[in-house]
């Protein structure tokens, strides 16, 4: 069994989905997306566009990245597309449809529930309706929250939200700048970490029932190597078939639900 390595795939997810109609989460214009930033809203990725940082893009992208906030050059005809026939003077900002929350916010939703702590780290998900389909799974089976890294990955776009069906609103999300830090601090507090992946055992011979954070690789490249270092087990779902992978959001909800049967 492969989780994600099938290399067309990759080519398919790595270029960013369209965006689906004009939304009120995609800020266009400097002074709009400025006083954005400023505001101390979630802002997942930065749009500038390339050859063209003078004026007060500079000061945009200067106050970018003192919130830490992921920038992106791309072409004038990609900002276009992004906005929609909206004046856009160069710059677009893609603001979270939530809210992110800090991962002790997630371990304190488990300790409410008297429930022993259920977390899924998503390793790079590049495609927004994998991720929110990722979400739906997630929200469907008893997941405390969600960790996805602040950059190479997709964000809580439009996108990701609708294809969530409205799971994203009733999930905790927290967003790191590093996973194999954040995997680290959740070893020291007492979890295991259960990555999904190709070479490991087979998914429904683990115990599941611990402090535990659940690692879903990207659609093309899998768990990164220094994340998969720091796995406490591998998890592999046998394939039968001539197809040597699944998606994404279809393998998670294999194993999720195995890790909620395990845990009831």
């Amino acid at each position: 069994m492969k989780f994600y390595d099938n290399k067309k795939e990759k080519k398919q997810f790595d270029t960013p989905a369209p965006l689906e109609g004009p939304d009120e989460n995609i800020i266009c214009g400097r002074n709009a997306v400025l006083e954005l930033i400023r505001s101390g809203r979630s802002v997942d990725k930065l749009f500038v566009k390339q050859n063209d940082i003078e004026g007060s893009i500079i000061v945009i992208i200067a106050e970018a990245k003192a919130h830490g906030i992921p920038i992106v050059e791309v072409k004038r005809e990609k900002l276009d597309e992004m906005a929609m026939g909206v004046m856009h003077q160069g710059v677009i900002a893609m603001a979270a449809a939530k809210e992110y929350v800090e991962i002790e916010d997630i371990l304190a939703i488990a300790e409410s529930r008297g429930e022993k702590p259920f977390i899924v780290i998503a390793d790079s998900i590049n495609d927004p309706h994998n991720l929110g389909a990722l979400i739906r799974n997630c929200e469907g089976a008893g997941v405390h929250g969600l960790i996805i890294p602040k950059r190479r990955s997709a964000g809580l776009t439009p996108v990701a939200a609708r294809a969530s069906a409205g799971a994203v609103e009733h999930l905790a999300i927290a967003k790191v700048s590093n996973l194999s830090f954040a995997i680290n601090d959740l070893k020291k507090k007492g979890l295991w970490i259960v990555g999904c992946e190709a070479g490991g055992q087979q998914y429904d011979t683990i115990d599941y029932d611990m402090p535990l954070a659940l690692v879903l690789g990207s659609e093309g490249e899998g768990i990164s190597d220094l994340v998969k270092k720091n796995c406490d087990f591998i998890a592999s779902i046998p394939m039968k078939g001539k197809v040597n992978s699944l998606n994404v959001s279809c393998a998670s909800a294999v194993v999720l639900f195995e890790v909620a049967k395990a845990r009831r």
